[in-house]
């Protein structure tokens, strides 16, 4: 039986703060604060209109710097969570009335551990579709992304995953939209926070030393850009 919006809200909001206890939360804020600075900041741009999509408990929006923020979330809790100049809409992108409603055109949108909970490839091709319309033409949209290439002994130790991708698939896809890829690193971030670099100071180091990249990277890295001179919308979709 499928989930309503109502009860979709209610059963993301159990299952994420069943997921990360108070302490682990407060842990992931200053693990995104070394991430931000030490490498997501660069490819954001302080001057950015920014987008955030499933962004949860907002450690990212929350941190960055940009002009304008935003973030799109079905988790209730995000509202609380987030800080003063955080615009926040409770959207299903997957539902073309709710997803129209959000008109602003931006000029990055960041998704990180979003793809992997979506049902099959037609909602990714949706979702992408989706920021296409929304980046302004030059935009970028960046990804963090379990690669089931280098994660597939846990990939589905997290109930909620359903949607396998590579650095390869989710490439060709991107490319398939209109993307150009600027920046893809298959093997970046350890799988999960749960495990290796709960410290600061550990994923500042392992920042610095990207040898380690090869060994420890479980997720992935993209960097697709929409071309400057583009129509509207891309060959495919609404």
């Amino acid at each position: 039986m499928a989930i309503s919006h109502l009860n979709q809200e209610k059963y993301l909001k159990r299952l994420y703060s069943n997921r990360f206890n108070y302490k682990e939360k407060r842990a992931k804020i200053a693990l995104w604060k070394v991430l931000i600075e030490n490498f997501l900041q660069k490819h954001v741009g302080q001057d950015s209109v920014v987008l955030d999509i499933g962004g949860g408990y907002c450690e990212f929006i929350n941190q960055i710097q940009a002009k304008e923020k935003y973030l799109i979330d079905l988790n209730p809790d995000s509202q609380v969570f987030a800080n003063s100049d955080v615009r926040i809409a409770h959207l299903n992108l997957l539902n073309f009335k709710e997803r129209d409603l959000f008109t602003k055109r931006v000029d990055r949108i960041f998704i990180s551990n979003f793809f992997e909970h979506l049902n099959n490839k037609e909602e990714l091709i949706e979702i992408l579709l989706f920021c296409w319309n929304r980046l302004k033409p030059g935009g970028s949209l960046l990804i963090i992304q379990p690669n089931f290439k280098y994660s597939f002994k846990e990939y589905y130790d997290f109930i909620d995953h359903e949607l396998p991708l590579t650095h390869l698939s989710l490439k060709e896809i991107l490319e398939t939209v209109g993307f150009e890829i600027n920046v893809l690193i298959p093997r970046f971030l350890p799988y999960s926070t749960k495990g290796r670099l709960t410290s600061p100071q550990l994923l500042r180091l392992y920042l610095k030393l990207k040898i380690l990249w090869r060994f420890l990277g479980g997720q992935m890295f993209v960097k697709a850009v929409k071309p400057s001179k583009v129509n509207e919308l891309p060959a495919i979709g609404r």
